[in-house]
């Protein structure tokens, strides 16, 4: 394996474009393999804007979890077939497995809610695999 000459010091890494996810969530990717040359976290903020809410996806290979910095509330359904409901306020954490099934909701009508993701997977655009099958289940 050779190594880079960036993963031989510390960085300092500044906030990269925010660009719109597949699943529908705004990324600022901060730590990845783009902006650092991590190789196994991605480390960013991730907002959902108010009124939307995600796809139904799920992450084949790695973890995320996600600490919620503002906003109001956000639902968390998930499940094989999004039947399990939970409820994040600013302050909690989420994990969320791999193979899950899973929707985040931001029901306010004027708060973004504003999240720091990690996840095991470098690379800023993710492997997600969209489950439009169970789109419908939350509305």
């Amino acid at each position: 394996m050779t190594t880079s000459p960036k993963s031989k010091i510390a960085q300092v890494v500044r906030g990269s474009e925010p660009f719109r996810s597949v699943q529908g969530t705004v990324y600022a990717p901060g730590i990845s393999a783009e902006t650092a040359n991590a190789k196994a976290l991605f480390l960013g903020l991730v907002t959902l804007p108010p009124g939307e809410r995600t796809k139904a996806h799920v992450h084949k290979t790695h973890e995320s979890a996600f600490y919620l910095v503002s906003g109001e509330r956000v639902e968390l359904w998930s499940g094989e077939h999004l039947e399990h409901f939970a409820v994040a306020r600013p302050g909690d954490f989420l994990f969320i497995p791999p193979l899950v099934p899973h929707v985040a909701v931001n029901r306010s009508a004027n708060q973004p809610a504003v999240f720091i993701g990690a996840r095991n997977e470098p690379t800023a655009i993710e492997s997600v695999q969209m489950r439009p099958d169970l789109d419908d289940r939350i509305l």
